[in-house]
């Protein structure tokens, strides 16, 4: 079984509009509410796959409930805990499809490097989430206790207030030498402090394995030396997504 891990889940409310304008009253053309995070994103596109998943983390509030129920009603099994206060956090998505350029614009914007109008833009505006209690975390941590040799588990995404950046890293360890198969997606020291723990796959993208190491990746070829650098630091698998140029795949395991 594939288990997913989200601690600071979101539900995202997205708004399309058409020439934003801050400070001003602006109509939506469009709104959706759907959940969010990176653990969930995966079981997502698990379900879309036909692949069962259990979705694991932490839920509060109203927003935890509505997340809970969503990802059920496209076939998620979910086992998340709730938390006694606060609540989920809301992501406000603003997806903003300005005017048509016109040309002296669409030639400024090959000059400078900047956005051309016409181009879709988003804005973000994320929000923090609840705080979680040591208690409820040893809750967590006793859930996954019952894994089993061959599962996987994926731990993705941010860590919530309240809790330690050695989240992953104390999950590693005392799944170690259990036989589960342990997938991270993180960024900065929650993924270093993983890589003695040999986890199965690692998946940084482009930027944060530039981060990692302090060095600005621009190519595919640079991506390569520091992505094997990741493997003989621990990590069994790599991959390292490029965007729209795709990915770089380094491992000793396929599945």
């Amino acid at each position: 079984m594939i288990y997913t891990v989200t601690l600071n889940p979101s539900l995202d409310y997205t708004m399309k509009l058409e020439g934003f304008q801050p400070g001003r009253l602006n109509r939506a053309l469009s709104e959706q509410l759907s959940p969010g995070g990176k653990g969930i994103n995966v079981s997502l596109v698990l379900a879309n796959l036909g692949c069962p998943s259990v979705a694991l983390g932490f839920l509060a509030g109203f927003t935890g409930k509505e997340i809970e129920k969503r990802l059920q009603e496209q076939g998620i099994r979910t086992e998340f805990l709730f938390l006694k206060d606060g609540m989920s956090r809301i992501n406000v998505k603003l997806l903003e499809q300005a005017a048509e350029p016109i040309a002296g614009q669409i030639e400024e914007a090959a000059v400078t490097g900047g956005k051309k109008r016409g181009a879709r833009e988003e804005t973000e505006i994320n929000g923090n989430g609840p705080t979680v209690a040591l208690s409820e975390v040893q809750q967590l941590l006793t859930r996954l206790d019952r894994l089993q040799a061959e599962d996987f588990l994926v731990l993705a995404g941010s860590v919530p207030s309240g809790l330690p950046d050695t989240m992953y890293q104390d999950i590693c360890g005392r799944l170690q030498g259990s036989g589960v198969r342990i997938v991270v997606d993180a960024a900065g020291d929650l993924l270093k402090r993983v890589l003695p723990y040999h986890p199965f796959l690692i998946k940084p993208n482009q930027q944060e394995l530039g981060e990692l190491f302090g060095v600005s990746l621009q190519t595919r070829e640079e991506v390569l030396p520091y992505a094997k650098r990741l493997q003989e630091l621990g990590a069994v698998n790599v991959l390292v997504s490029l965007g729209g140029e795709g990915a770089v795949w380094g491992g000793r395991h396929c599945l």
